[in-house]
C-alpha cells in the first residue's frame, strides 16, 4: 500500500471528520472507500458495462442500424 499527500479545503475536512466520527472508522478507510466508489462510478460511465447488451436482441444489429439510418 502506498501513501499519498492531498490538500483538502477546510469544509471538506470538516465533513470528513463528521463522517469518521459518525461511522467510528479510521479516516484512511473512509477515504479509501470514497476513492473506490469514485473509480467504480467512472468505469460505468466509460461504458465498461455495455459489452454484451445486444446478445439477447432478436434483430440483427446491422439491419437495426440500417433501419435507423434510413430515417435520416
Amino acid at each position: 500500500m502506498s501513501r499519498i499527500l492531498i490538500d483538502l479545503p477546510d469544509a471538506q475536512l470538516s465533513e470528513l471528520a463528521a463522517l469518521v466520527e459518525a461511522e467510528q472508522r479510521p479516516r484512511a478507510a473512509v477515504i479509501r472507500d470514497a476513492i473506490e466508489a469514485y473509480i467504480a462510478s467512472h468505469k460505468r460511465a466509460r461504458g465498461a458495462d455495455v459489452f454484451g447488451l445486444w446478445k439477447d436482441k432478436k434483430v440483427d444489429g446491422l439491419e437495426y442500424q440500417q433501419k435507423l439510418r434510413s430515417e435520416w
